[in-house]
């Protein structure tokens, strides 16, 4: 009787610890000047960690595809990363895109040498780019049209992102389209310069391009929406402090992304990632963003995107 009551309290001090264990959450993040990166190094993360039990844990991507599919498998809620890859998880996976994090971010680059002066010039030259699934290469065929040329014209080299800025200083390729910091590194160095950046070629929301998404799996928002609330609240404070405080900005992403803080000041003075705390994945822009994909076959006519701004909405007019 004794050994039983025993086993009984055992149980129940079992259940009782499992019942209270703290809840990991899964965020997808690249290494990137994303701004998720500010609201952990700001301590934004912490109250929401104290107040609903629950730790964040970030898991990094090199890149979009491998981090949708983790969150297909349910091995990531929560994702921060380019909007291309971002809008294509909000049409095909059980996920819904809350919040616009990064305008701008990609720019067509040309070594600092290059007699090019327009895309025009590009005809008949190799450029280096992230591969068709990306959001460079709508982008690169959309420069390339408004300059009366299609992909034809040109000769395309795939490479990864990281990898164009060292092509292009190398001479191996005549330009090259990739994504910040790839983008700022290669600029701060002096070995490449700008032909025409993202928001030259399709601005979409206050006159810039939109970069990076924030998206969540449909079920962790129906489960967690006031630390989805929470989180997106954190954001829109991180931008505050990026556009506010930016020399303090740097250092919180220099230490917690690696990149170096002369690239990220280059990135911030130039323009290259540009800020706002207006991050509502609005309807008029997600509606042309989802277009543009579709006319590049990145998309199809049925990939309908599923957005969610209410939580943007909310975290806008609390701050």
């Amino acid at each position: 009787m004794r050994s039983r009551s025993l086993l009984l309290a055992a149980c129940a001090v079992f259940i009782s610890g499992n019942a209270w264990a703290t809840e990991t959450i899964n965020f997808g993040v690249q290494p990137a000047t994303q701004p998720i990166y500010i609201a952990k190094a700001a301590g934004y993360l912490d109250a929401i960690e104290e107040a609903h039990d629950v730790t964040f844990a970030f898991q990094k991507f090199s890149y979009g595809a491998p981090e949708n599919q983790a969150m297909a498998a349910g091995e990531i809620q929560m994702a921060s990363a380019g909007m291309g890859p971002a809008i294509v998880a909000a049409a095909r996976l059980d996920a819904k895109l809350i919040a616009i994090s990064i305008l701008d971010q990609t720019a067509i680059l040309l070594p600092a040498a290059s007699t090019v002066a327009s895309m025009a010039d590009l005809k008949g030259k190799t450029i280096a780019y992230p591969g068709k699934g990306s959001q460079q290469y709508p982008l690169l065929l959309k420069a390339l049209a408004d300059a009366g040329l299609s992909e034809g014209d040109v000769s395309l080299f795939k490479t990864k992102g990281s990898d164009v800025g060292a092509l292009i200083a190398s001479g191996a390729v005549d330009a090259g389209v990739t994504w910040d910091p790839h983008v700022s590194a290669a600029l701060a160095n002096g070995s490449a310069k700008t032909l025409l950046t993202s928001a030259a070629i399709l601005p979409l929301k206050s006159g810039h391009y939109i970069g990076n998404g924030v998206y969540a799996r449909t079920d962790f928002l129906d489960s967690h929406p006031e630390v989805v609330q929470e989180v997106i609240n954190a954001l829109v404070k991180a931008e505050t402090l990026i556009l506010a405080e930016p020399e303090t900005a740097m250092d919180m992403w220099a230490e917690q992304v690696g990149v170096p803080r002369n690239v990220i000041e280059y990135s911030l003075k130039e323009g290259i990632s540009v800020y706002s705390t207006d991050i509502v994945p609005d309807q008029a822009t997600i509606e042309d963003y989802t277009g543009f994909l579709q006319k590049a076959d990145i998309l199809k006519a049925e990939d309908l995107p599923k957005v969610d701004a209410s939580y943007a909405e909310k975290a806008l007019g609390a701050n």
